[in-house]
């Protein structure tokens, strides 16, 4: 059998760069090798793109770049070579798909997704425009919104709105407040404020991740979530739960789970699963999302549910949410690789 060769991106110029190695760890050592031939492109912090051929651990710990294992490319934009070259001998692989497995900033927004359609590779996951989108909290609230969906109500501010222009937008929001880069990931640079004085502060934190912020009300209910997989036939997987014992699930939280517990299934009854799952289903249609995506939701304690954000590359360990909620539906981490590269080769 020929192998389907599958090239996996890692790292990324982004304050995700952490996380995406321990993504990308997961999925090379759980994709099927008797399937396919892995080709490894490390991007380093600073944007320089490699291919990889040492060990698989060494992404983990990141020393990968120091492996004396790495070769200069660049991503072919020729659509009829579909592949990277080596820059010291001009080399051409061509590659079946490519799988960025990249998380925030650089890699999650659009900008990777682009140069991947450019060169003509299958992309594994959302295409330009939904990657776009789902990164801009303000506009995928904003789509989602017009097809009757509820968001928080929020402002909007940039790096150049004064203070003064702050405070008297804020008056129209009562606090406690969520104070959010535009366009981050992780909970990177979120702040939930209780009064005025925390504000500055707050904004002043969002700004070091986005030049626009966006600063919305809370919504008193619980963190729910949906996986979900495919595109004109869709799958979904249970719902998921966050318990949190304080605070919001920050980045903190995310990787440790210190202070806060996630149930899967959600603690919900049956129609309201129902209800969350089509809500999922509809936001992710919305947005145009291809392949797979994580959506978030919160859910009031009066039943009602509101769109919290999507994730178009979820954390990606084999014990990941995403994976997680596949796993209750009978769709082991191996199987959710092979399904994922199967709707692109």
């Amino acid at each position: 059998m020929n192998k389907k060769k599958i090239g996996i991106i890692f790292g990324g110029s982004s304050p995700e760069y952490d996380v995406s190695l321990e993504s990308a760890h997961s999925v090379i050592t759980n994709i099927n090798k008797e399937k396919y031939e892995i080709v490894l492109i490390g991007i380093t912090k600073d944007g320089e793109w490699y291919k990889y051929d040492g060990e698989i651990e060494n992404i983990q710990d990141n020393t990968w770049q120091e492996s004396g294992k790495c070769t200069k490319i660049v991503m072919s934009c020729n659509r009829s070579d579909k592949g990277i070259i080596e820059l010291n001998n001009g080399n051409l692989i061509r590659l079946d798909a490519i799988f960025p497995v990249l998380h925030g900033k650089n890699g999650e927004d659009g900008t990777v997704q682009g140069l991947i359609k450019l060169s003509g590779i299958p992309l594994i996951g959302c295409d330009v425009l939904s990657s776009s989108l789902c990164m801009d909290k303000h506009l995928s609230h904003k789509l989602v919104e017009s097809y009757g969906i509820k968001v928080a109500k929020s402002i909007v501010i940039n790096n150049k709105t004064s203070k003064n222009e702050i405070i008297e937008k804020l008056k129209e929001l009562n606090y406690p407040l969520y104070v959010k880069p535009m366009r981050a990931g992780s909970s990177f640079g979120i702040t939930k404020i209780e009064s005025e004085k925390e504000v500055e502060q707050a904004v002043k934190e969002a700004l070091k991740y986005d030049t626009e912020v966006i600063i919305e009300e809370n919504i008193d209910g619980v963190e729910i979530g949906c996986a979900v997989l495919g595109n004109d036939e869709l799958i979904i997987g249970e719902v998921d739960e966050i318990e949190l014992s304080e605070g919001f699930f920050n980045y903190t939280e995310k990787y440790t789970l210190k202070t806060s517990k996630i149930h899967v299934p959600a603690r919900i009854d049956e129609k309201t699963s129902k209800e969350a799952k089509d809500t999922a289903k509809k936001i992710y249609k919305i947005l145009k999302c291809k392949d797979f995506a994580r959506v978030d939701m919160f859910l009031t304690k009066q039943g009602e549910i509101y769109f919290n954000e999507i994730n178009t590359i979820p954390g990606f360990t084999s014990h990941s949410r995403y994976p997680s909620m596949m796993k209750q539906i009978g769709i082991d981490f191996r199987e959710l690789l092979d399904r994922l590269i199967s709707l692109n080769i």
